[in-house]
């Protein structure tokens, strides 16, 4: 599965009760940028780059498959180098809440 392909499935994957109250721009950086946009309990995906994202992430494909999956514990990504964070680090400790990992496999 491709990144792209994975942050495709983020919209159904969306926890709509985690989610509740969120407005927020996530930029996803790797091979294929992307952006999802989080408000009013749903999501959207678009390819590209956000003008002004709330907290951006940037990684190697297969480290943002696997954090995406909850394979890969985000703070240790962020630790060992793997994940760079730009922005809300707070929204980007929610993000694997906001997501269930089982709906994007």
């Amino acid at each position: 599965m491709s990144v792209a392909d994975l942050l495709q499935k983020l919209p159904a994957a969306l926890n709509a009760e985690a989610a509740a109250g969120t407005d927020a721009v996530i930029q996803f950086n790797s091979s294929q940028p992307h952006y999802v946009t989080i408000k009013g309990g749903s999501a959207t995906v678009t390819a590209g780059s956000a003008s002004s994202p709330d907290v951006t992430l940037t990684m190697e494909d297969d480290d943002l498959i696997a954090l995406m999956k909850g394979e890969l514990n985000g703070m240790t990504a962020f630790m060992t180098g793997k994940l760079q964070l730009d922005g809300d680090l707070m929204l980007a400790q929610r993000i694997s809440g906001l997501f269930d990992p089982a709906k994007l496999v």
